[in-house]
């Protein structure tokens, strides 16, 4: 079984669209920034079961990254995630370079502004500009595909909801299809930064999912949201975490929680150098506090 072909002239990435969309095939669209795990291939298989042709990005953006952050270091390992593709239903690599994906430099040129209320926020808050550059990488490859479906995953739900909250409101023709996130068998959520941590953080790290899951199930139970806030960042600072923020939001618009509404359970942390995020659903309730 071949590995799916990696493309990085925008010229062929043009005339294999054109040679599918010529016979009436749909397209879907799988970003990466690659060092591939299962939580990607879930994606793909999705996106496989869902449309004709399934293409997977793979470009570590510049511009999401802050000065102080791991560009450098991040994972490139283009063989490994070809090799962990084959078999999975995609069907090309779009690998660009970044002078294609940024003619004009890194940071320069046109570019998308996030709102405040969105992309200032949790991550945003702790990483500035981080979701402008998200924002813009992937319209840059829903320009470049056009896919007719895009395919993320729920473990960066400030992300997925950016992204959701572009589509909607600059009018683009693609979907948005969202996954539950990947975890390992110990509950830790798939990423791949988790390849930074040492065996002891490794250890350490499920702990993050487990406070999640009981800050739920103390809110289930009609606990204070502030007292249940307040006990979780304490258990993760005995644990050794140093929390950017846990916080309880609106799971559509990431504003205060709404009790009457759904409601999205969201933590960022780190063990060493390591930044971990996970997220869990709320269910609507009677009333909650809110600090």
């Amino acid at each position: 079984m071949r590995p799916p072909v990696v493309v990085s002239d925008p010229a062929v990435l043009a005339d294999r669209l054109h040679a599918w969309r010529s016979v009436g095939s749909s397209v879907g669209l799988v970003p990466t920034m690659g060092n591939l795990h299962e939580g990607h291939l879930g994606l793909v298989r999705s996106a496989a079961a869902s449309v004709r042709h399934v293409i997977v990005s793979i470009f570590v953006n510049p511009t999401q990254f802050g000065p102080n952050e791991d560009f450098a270091r991040y994972p490139r390992t283009l063989e490994h995630d070809l090799a962990q593709l084959t078999g999975s239903g995609c069907d090309l690599v779009w690998a660009p370079s970044v002078a294609t994906m940024y003619p004009l430099g890194p940071g320069q040129g046109f570019g998308v502004s996030v709102p405040a209320e969105l992309g200032n926020i949790l991550c945003g808050d702790a990483r500035p500009g981080h979701f402008d550059g998200v924002a813009s990488v992937v319209l840059r490859l829903f320009n470049q595909v056009g896919p007719d479906m895009a395919f993320f995953g729920e473990k960066d739900f400030q992300q997925l909801r950016i992204i959701e909250h572009m589509v909607n409101d600059l009018s683009l023709s693609v979907r948005i299809k969202a996954l539950p996130t990947v975890r390992e068998t110990d509950g830790l959520a798939m990423s791949s930064r988790n390849g930074y941590l040492d065996s002891g953080q490794r250890r350490q790290a499920p702990l993050l999912h487990r406070v999640l899951s009981q800050c739920v199930a103390r809110l289930d139970a009609g606990q204070d949201w502030t007292a249940v806030q307040t006990e979780g960042l304490a258990e993760l600072a005995t644990a050794g975490f140093d929390v950017d923020y846990l916080a309880l939001c609106d799971a559509e618009t990431l504003a205060g929680p709404d009790p009457r509404r759904p409601m999205r359970l969201l933590v960022a942390a780190r063990l060493g150098s390591t930044r971990l995020i996970d997220n869990l659903a709320v269910q609507p309730r009677g009333t909650v506090g809110t600090s």
